[in-house]
């Protein structure tokens, strides 16, 4: 089958994202060996590559029908317009990983809550307690650092010397809706009481007036009024749980704004 005559202006593959077309990495792997190595036959490049050589077969087919790739002379050869896509693809990966790189905080220090007396140079773990960053003495834990300078209990600890990742479980979002109808109900304090105690340490919320007016009836704690979805995702994100009391004609509104890609996990719970 003839080969069509090169395309100008052949795409480039604009970074990391491109990579993810299903054969481009091999495509680029493959052009970079008969650019440096011209080889006369298949199999060794797909050795090399840990591909079969129909695999490798068919990269070559795809880049000769782009013009990018010919046998010629009995070797394997990159076009001069091969040539140029692999310069200039090779150049704007490089550009990406590097902007990728550079937008990457590696964190060498932080400031955590000291769970006990805490001497200059003691080694601590870190843990989320409640939300709340925390250090403990000892070197157990998945992240680790050294205490820079003295800290009593309940103070703010300097900690140099990081090393590990601190594992991070996102927190739920227990959504217990109310029918409009129970809104007289007298025992619903009560019940509601019962619900809160039984959730523990956790973020508490209501979406509109009817549910903060019955949540602050019913316990002695603070709640959240306002973008009650933004403060519960954010709190997922430091692992800790929220409970929201809505009512059951506000319930799709609600469940709208929890709505993206890093939406918390949620459950619906109706009051028993």
């Amino acid at each position: 089958m003839p080969i069509p005559p090169a395309r100008r202006n052949a795409p480039l593959p604009p970074g990391l994202g491109e990579l993810r077309r299903r054969g481009t990495v091999t495509e680029l792997l493959f052009l970079y060996e008969c650019t440096t190595t011209e080889p006369t036959q298949l199999r060794p490049i797909a050795e090399k590559l840990g591909l079969t050589v129909q695999a490798i077969s068919h990269s070559y087919r795809q880049l000769a029908r782009r013009g990018l790739a010919e046998v010629r002379d009995g070797r394997y050869r990159a076009t001069v317009n091969g040539v140029a896509w692999l310069h200039a693809a090779l150049g704007v990966l490089r550009e990406d990983v590097q902007g990728r790189l550079e937008r990457l905080d590696v964190v060498r220090s932080c400031r955590a809550l000291a769970l006990a007396d805490l001497a200059p140079g003691t080694t601590v773990s870190l843990d989320l307690v409640d939300g709340l960053l925390s250090a403990r003495a000892g070197s157990g834990g998945a992240s680790r650092g050294v205490v820079r300078a003295t800290a009593k209990r309940g103070e703010i600890v300097d900690i140099d010397r990081l090393e590990g990742i601190l594992p991070i479980a996102r927190g739920h979002v227990r959504v217990v809706p109310l029918p409009l109808a129970r809104l007289r109900d007298r025992s619903l304090p009560s019940r509601i009481r019962a619900m809160v105690r039984g959730a523990g340490p956790s973020l508490l919320a209501a979406q509109g007036l009817e549910a903060y007016h019955l949540l602050s009836r019913a316990v002695d704690r603070p709640i959240v009024r306002f973008a009650v979805a933004g403060a519960c995702r954010e709190a997922s994100q430091v692992g800790v749980n929220a409970t929201v009391l809505v009512l059951d004609e506000d319930l799709p509104r609600l469940l709208h704004q929890f709505s993206g890609n890093d939406a918390p996990p949620l459950e619906i719970t109706p009051l028993r």
